[in-house]
């Protein structure tokens, strides 16, 4: 039996629902903040309902369709197609589903969530480890985090673990924002150099490799167990030095002719500016959701969009140094609602309400937009075939 188009690799179910999820979360949301949409939630606040959705259902839904297909590549083996993709589709969509039922539903949408998390761990684990590749192991342990974080959160809900619901919340925030900058540090160099039109080495310092590995974990566990302290200040300013200098290394003029080339670089800038915001914290009066907004939104929010455009366009026979024109408006639409969202409340804070819609309004805009152009692209056979 032939497998359909959208079920031939990860890539298609997961980044048409993220899409999709991006669109109907942030609608949810605005309904709720807005206009008060009741939705019953015990030991756990709408914020935190929120950054969980965000977090877990939309930047999972990513990590998974891009992890699926890019282990595929690296290995040479199939993580998982056909029926089995289904399958854990299918527990990502019910997980959230449930959790728009709120506290009642949160245990089921936890068992849902962890199946669908132990199923995509044991499809990228089986091929990585069968052809050893050993280097992709701290890829598998961030996936376990994310687990435990997620099951911290249900018993956080559930009165089980005191502040449960937001160390599992913050936890899942930092260790994605990890593998944004692990996986970056890999992938950003070699597009590239290989999306320019000249020769370039990008380079990546290995001082700056181990000085990040241990900079990094200790300012997520910083931020986790001890929110807004100073040594989180700290380390933030060591990050970014690090990251600044790391993007330097990898900069090359000619990414900013390259709309899926210059994201990337965006994305990482908009980290860089959460770092900025985070170590100015003590000494200033900047609210704590500054910096998170920055790396979720802009930072977060911009590469994923990015990544699901350059996997997109390079697994269905397409040229990916080309991309549509559309590209730059699209991009363009989520830094506008990042700038919104980071920025405009805080310099006009009489207008709050309206500053939210219009970066809500953008980050829609740009992803009914994504759907449009690629939606289409997920669903077809490769053009090639």
């Amino acid at each position: 039996m032939t497998t359909p188009a959208f079920l031939s690799r990860g890539f298609r179910p997961f980044f048409l629902g993220a899409s999709v999820f991006a669109i109907a979360g942030i609608a949810f949301w605005m309904a709720v903040f807005i206009f008060s949409f009741p939705i019953e939630l015990q030991n756990v606040t709408p914020f935190l309902w929120h950054a969980h959705e965000m977090i877990y259902g939309y930047a999972m839904a990513v990590i998974a369709g891009f992890l699926l297909t890019a282990a595929w590549n690296w290995t040479g083996r199939k993580t998982a197609d056909g029926f089995p993709l289904a399958i854990l589709f299918t527990l990502w969509v019910l997980a959230r589903v449930l959790m728009f039922g709120g506290s009642s539903m949160v245990v089921w949408a936890a068992l849902a969530d962890l199946a669908f998390m132990a199923g995509l761990g044991l499809a990228i684990a089986r091929p990585v480890i069968r052809t050893r590749q050993w280097r992709q192991a701290p890829i598998l342990l961030m996936l376990s985090l994310l687990a435990i974080s997620r099951l911290v959160f249900t018993l956080g809900v559930t009165g089980e673990i005191d502040s449960g619901a937001r160390i599992g919340v913050y936890g899942g925030l930092y260790i994605v924002l990890g593998m944004v900058l692990f996986m970056g540090r890999r992938v950003i160099p070699f597009f590239t150099q290989r999306g320019v039109e000249y020769d370039t080495e990008p380079r990546n310092d290995h001082w700056n490799d181990v000085a990040t590995m241990i900079a990094y974990p200790l300012f997520a566990i910083s931020e986790i167990l001890l929110p807004y302290h100073v040594v989180g200040a700290l380390l933030a300013a060591v990050l970014l030095l690090l990251n600044t200098l790391r993007v330097l290394g990898w900069h090359t003029t000619g990414v900013w002719r390259r709309p899926l080339l210059w994201g990337l670089f965006l994305a990482v800038m908009m980290i860089n500016l959460g770092f900025m915001m985070r170590a100015l914290m003590p000494v200033t009066a900047v609210p704590p959701l500054l910096p998170i907004h920055a790396y979720t939104v802009g930072g977060i929010g911009i590469i994923t969009v990015s990544m699901m455009a350059r996997v997109t366009l390079g697994h269905t026979g397409r040229n990916v140094h080309h991309a549509p024109p559309v590209m730059n408006l699209l991009l363009g639409g989520m830094l506008l609602a990042a700038i919104i969202r980071i920025f405009l409340p805080l310099i006009d804070p009489a207008h709050y309400i309206f500053w939210i819609w219009a970066a809500a309004g953008a980050w829609v805009a740009s992803f009914l937009l994504f759907l449009v152009v690629f939606g289409p692209m997920l669903v077809s056979k490769r053009i090639d075939e």
